[in-house]
């Protein structure tokens, strides 16, 4: 896949999904700009950054609140100037809690919001704004979930924010596509993340899973990983405003 020498944003790039999907890109050549709030990965691994590095590859870390503008802008700023420029952005960075509408609680709402739909607009704001100013024909990749196309149960305010990322991913494929610019989504089913361990560790929650995939296994990092790799490449240039799911045939039945 095409990305060498491309520098590509990727938001909560610290652990999890975000984290592999960095590690892909810069195993392409690409040059990747770590941006989470913490530089510490969840578990005992070594900085995403670090490990980029020490594989021959080029990263650096930038600390970010993607719930604040400033904090966005100064992001999107410091890595265009670093590297002359920006041609790619994986919006990742997220957060999950599960309730019901009657029991959910309206600051809890509200912040999972901030992150999870502000903060995909606001890095796509600057990062779009530095596309058509500069003129470039760049990618930006959002990752939601089956949780923004199907009831999951239990999720709403999770289920409402990644159903807003849908939209939001189509609408702009439609504002930019005719710049050359290509807004797309991965919707990944349950990966094996910290996100998700507590759920994977419950012995009800574990046949859950496994009675809805249809794949004899649950979602890697790297299934996801592979498939924003592609929607970032230019072998994906005629996909526009799609939402890919990669959920083992969870959305299939």
């Amino acid at each position: 896949m095409d990305v060498a020498e491309r520098t590509i944003i990727v938001t909560g790039g610290s652990s999890g999904i975000g984290r592999s999907i960095a590690i892909t890109l810069a195993d392409h050549d690409a040059a990747v700009v770590i941006a989470d709030k913490e530089r510490e990965p969840r578990g005992d691994d070594n900085p995403t950054d670090i490990v980029i590095q020490e594989n021959g590859g080029e990263a650096r870390f930038i600390q970010i609140d993607v719930t604040d503008e400033d904090s966005v802008q100064h992001m999107v700023y410091t890595a265009a100037k670093t590297y002359e420029g920006v041609s790619g952005l994986v919006n990742n960075a997220g957060v999950h809690h599960s309730s019901t509408i009657h029991e959910e609680d309206s600051d809890a709402w509200q912040r999972l919001f901030a992150v999870n739909v502000d903060g995909y607009y606001l890095c796509m704001k600057y990062v779009l704004d530095h596309f058509v100013r500069e003129d470039v024909a760049g990618d930006i990749v959002n990752i939601g979930s089956i949780a923004g196309l199907v009831g999951f149960g239990e999720s709403a305010a999770y289920c409402a924010s990644k159903g807003a990322v849908v939209e939001l991913t189509r609408e702009a494929a439609v504002d930019y596509g005719s710049d050359g610019i290509n807004v797309n989504a991965v919707d990944p089913g349950v990966i094996k993340t910290e996100m998700t361990a507590a759920m994977r560790d419950d012995e009800e929650q574990r046949r859950f899973l496994a009675n809805n995939t249809v794949a004899p296994r649950l979602g890697e990092p790297d299934d996801v990983a592979d498939a924003a790799l592609f929607l970032l490449s230019s072998r994906s240039d005629f996909v526009m405003g799609e939402n890919l799911v990669v959920d083992g045939g969870w959305t299939a039945r």
